[in-house]
């Protein structure tokens, strides 16, 4: 066993959703340490777990010189899905650890829950569900969908995606983005506009830009306030994107009518998070690219540029 190049696995399910990826792994001569906590590792966890590894397949947890100084003979992390905000990108080239990810692996599954919980918070979905589950005939008056102007807020793989499942609800969209991709706009009726013009044109406005300095709390108070009176606002990116006290502030004041959410500033988000308080917010625990299809398939890719990396090769999708 001596001669097995360690791996450990911080994303969940791996041997029940990733267990092709897993055999080639173990067939590449790796022995697999799985997430045994079912959720991110806390740096405490990861103390105990990374002093002899040699690769990581990382979830959302946490990677920085903490951490590295304690894994000396870490060489790579490949990133369970795009975002790696949580991996301190310049301290693993310091330390000699090449970090990957899955650009698009999860972008469907993202998309289609941006869509799921969009209709979901335009009428009311989970309320219905809680007061029929009790006996109540409380026939809440929702809102279509149709002749809706959705604002995206960025326009990468899953804002296109999400434009391209919107096209047959009849809605008009328009989207920002700092670099945008003016042929794919075109492409799915897109039209390509400010941030400002977003926030105020949208009566749906939907998040997905990447974690970024730049990006850190772009909705806060003023942007919120530039939003349309009766807006519904959902964020499946990145917590750190929205200020969740002025998100707080804009759904007790009805500035927006209803948001959902998927991501916070903090996670694993705690119970007593202000924003449970509210009856006009959905909130998932960052749910949105868990489906089979999104294991199975960045499992694979994952797997492969840890292999790549313990062969001397270069692999694909460098960070």
């Amino acid at each position: 066993m001596s001669g097995l190049k360690k791996v450990l696995v911080t994303a969940t399910n791996y041997s029940v959703l990733c267990a092709e990826a897993k055999r080639m792994l173990e067939e590449g001569g790796c022995e697999i340490i799985e997430n045994k906590v079912g959720r991110p590792h806390t740096f405490e966890e990861l103390v105990p777990l990374v002093a002899d590894i040699d690769g990581v397949v990382a979830g959302v947890d946490t990677w920085d010189e903490a951490v590295f100084k304690l894994a000396p003979k870490l060489k790579a992390i490949a990133r369970f899905g795009v975002g790696v905000d949580n991996i301190d990108l310049a301290k693993a080239k310091e330390y000699g650890v090449k970090v990957t990810n899955v650009p698009g692996g999860n972008a469907n599954a993202v998309a289609e829950l941006t869509v799921g919980l969009l209709l979901s918070l335009i009428r009311n979905v989970p309320t219905l569900h809680q007061s029929a589950r009790r006996g109540y005939w409380d026939r809440h008056v929702g809102e279509e969908l149709a002749g809706k102007t959705v604002g995206l807020l960025g326009f990468g793989n899953i804002a296109q995606m999400v434009a391209k499942k919107l096209r047959g609800f009849d809605v008009s969209i328009i989207a920002y983005d700092k670099y945008p991709n003016t042929a794919k706009a075109e492409e799915l009726g897109v039209e390509l506009v400010s941030s400002d013009e977003v926030l105020s044109r949208g009566d749906i406005v939907s998040m997905h830009l990447p974690s970024l300095k730049e990006t850190r709390h772009m909705m806060n108070d003023a942007a919120f306030a530039k939003m349309k009176r009766g807006a519904y606002f959902l964020n499946t990116a990145r917590g750190a994107l929205v200020d969740e006290q002025a998100l707080y502030r804009a759904l007790e004041s009805r500035t927006i009518v209803g948001a959902a959410i998927d991501v916070y500033e903090s996670e694993p988000v705690s119970a007593d998070n202000p924003l449970f308080k509210l009856d006009n917010i959905i909130t998932t625990p960052h749910t949105a690219a868990e489906t089979a299809e999104t294991y199975h398939r960045v499992g694979l890719v994952t797997a492969q540029a840890l292999l790549d990396v313990f062969a001397g090769k270069e692999p694909a999708n460098p960070v």
